[in-house]
């Protein structure tokens, strides 16, 4: 699976920005799908927010009330709507997808290539 982010950019806080994220290759089935993001000097990925096939969403703390995830299963595509950024919420983002190409194979985990979201004050 190949994951296809779009969407950063540099905006001031305050400001609005829209990530995409398309999924392509062999895809049976697609579980989690979602954003993580990796702030500057860390380490680690966190996550930003997810859909589920539950359906459920999950959304960080600090980001609630202000981002919002949506997907299209049709076109194999989830959306991060952001308003209100923050400088805070500068950061890589990365596109992520728990899925498997049949029924009867293993779930894996894909990520994408990452998209620089600027946030100044």
């Amino acid at each position: 699976v190949q994951l296809q982010a779009s969407g950063g950019g540099l905006v001031q806080a305050g400001g609005s920005l829209r990530l995409s994220c398309s999924a392509s290759g062999r895809i049976y089935d697609t579980n989690r799908f979602g954003w993580f993001r990796q702030p500057p000097g860390r380490e680690q990925r966190e996550l930003v927010a997810i859909t589920t096939n539950a359906p459920s969403t999950e959304y960080a703390e600090s980001v609630k009330g202000r981002f919002t995830i949506s997907r299209d299963n049709a076109k194999n595509t989830v959306y991060l709507q952001m308003n209100s950024l923050k400088p805070e919420d500068t950061a890589v983002y990365f596109c992520n997808a728990y899925s498997r190409t049949s029924t009867w194979t293993n779930w894996h985990d894909s990520w994408g290539q990452g998209t620089q979201v600027t946030v100044s004050s």
